[in-house]
Order: structure tokens, then C-alpha cells, then sequence
């Protein structure tokens, strides 16, 4: 059962769900990964001078979980896919993994446009069909934190139509990621810290 794998901390400051027993794949076949993931969840505070003030391409909370990764052995990935028709090779790109390590591939979807989910639901649904990745992570915000947001005077930045779970658990249900497992954490406010003025 999940919330029987998952540490307390994890339990008590993310919100979490799994499909096609992702936690089970994770802790028997990569520990090494699920070691790497915990640890990030872990570490990771919402740190108010992280989202008071506009990002650029990427944001602060993607920059620390990327960064925690990286040093351990996890990169940004893009596979090179196609099909052969008659003999004539047709490329099916896919999209670049955040962070990708032994066949586990996870996505940090902190304020995109929510269309963003779909791209990676499939990227894992045909990754996992080519049998390049066996399990699916992705890392998003609770419903709940808009009130901080805004608290702090940013609740335009982040609106409805960008990601977060609401808007995430039902793609998946609708089948998106298909057959892969898949593993998702959202963060939730009790992991906000006031570190600015």
C-alpha cells in the first residue's frame, strides 16, 4: 500500500498518488531512484522569495529540484525515436525528460500552462510502451497553495488554467500516461517558508 512505503514526512507534506502500483516498481526494482526521489521531497521548502518575484524560463523550485538531481546522477533527457514503414525510417521525436535516471523518468510542472501535463503523459505513455522507462514521476502543486499565493500578492500568476493537481489527476484518469506507472507528489502549503522580507 502506498502511504505504507512513503516516509512521514512525505506523507505529511505532499499530496500523493499512484497508478499501476508505481511506488512498489520503484522501491524493489530502482531503490537507488526512489532513494534520490525521497531525499529531494525531503529537502525541498517552498520558499517564499522563490515565488513572490517573477521567474524566467525556469523557476527557482524547478532549478533546486533539478540541481538536487543532477549532482546525483540524473539528467535532462531527450530520446531519439522513429518508426520503419517499408523499409523508410520516419522520426517520432519525443519531449525532453527533466530528469531522467535508470529507466525512471520525472517532471517538475511547478506554472505552466496546464496543456504541459498532456505533453508529458504522453512523452511516459510512449516511453514506456518503447520500453525506455518503467516508471513515470511527476512533481506538481496542490490546489491549496493559491491562498498563499495570493497572500503574497501573486494569485494572478498562477491561475486555474496552469498546473496543478486539479487539473492533473483528471487527465490521468482519462488515461493519459495509458499503461504507465506513474507516481505523483504535489506540494502542499505546509512546506512554505517565509525567508525574505
Amino acid at each position: 500500500m502506498l502511504l505504507n512505503r512513503l516516509p512521514d514526512f512525505i506523507r505529511e507534506n505532499y499530496e500523493v498518488h499512484e497508478w499501476k502500483h508505481a511506488s512498489a516498481i520503484l522501491i524493489s526494482d530502482f531503490p537507488e531512484e526512489w532513494d534520490d526521489i525521497v531525499s529531494v521531497l525531503t529537502a525541498f521548502r517552498l520558499r517564499r522569495s522563490w515565488i513572490s518575484t517573477g521567474g524566467g524560463r525556469k523557476s527557482q523550485i524547478s532549478e533546486f529540484i533539478d540541481t538536487f538531481l543532477y549532482e546525483r546522477g540524473w539528467v535532462e533527457k531527450k530520446f531519439e525515436t522513429g518508426v520503419m514503414i517499408d523499409g523508410a525510417r520516419l522520426d517520432s521525436p519525443t519531449h525532453q525528460i527533466d530528469c531522467f535516471k535508470n529507466k525512471v523518468a520525472l517532471e517538475i510542472e511547478w506554472n505552466n500552462k496546464d496543456p504541459f501535463f498532456d505533453r508529458d503523459l504522453n512523452n511516459f505513455r510512449l516511453l514506456f510502451d518503447l520500453r525506455a522507462v518503467s516508471v513515470g514521476v511527476i512533481i506538481t502543486r496542490c490546489d491549496d497553495l493559491q491562498g498563499i499565493f495570493k497572500d503574497i500578492g501573486r494569485g494572478p500568476s498562477y491561475g486555474a488554467s496552469t498546473t496543478h493537481m486539479g487539473k492533473l489527476l483528471p487527465k490521468i484518469e482519462g488515461g493519459g500516461a495509458a499503461g504507465c506507472p506513474l507516481l505523483v507528489f504535489g506540494i502542499r502549503p505546509r512546506l512554505y517558508v517565509e525567508d525574505d522580507a
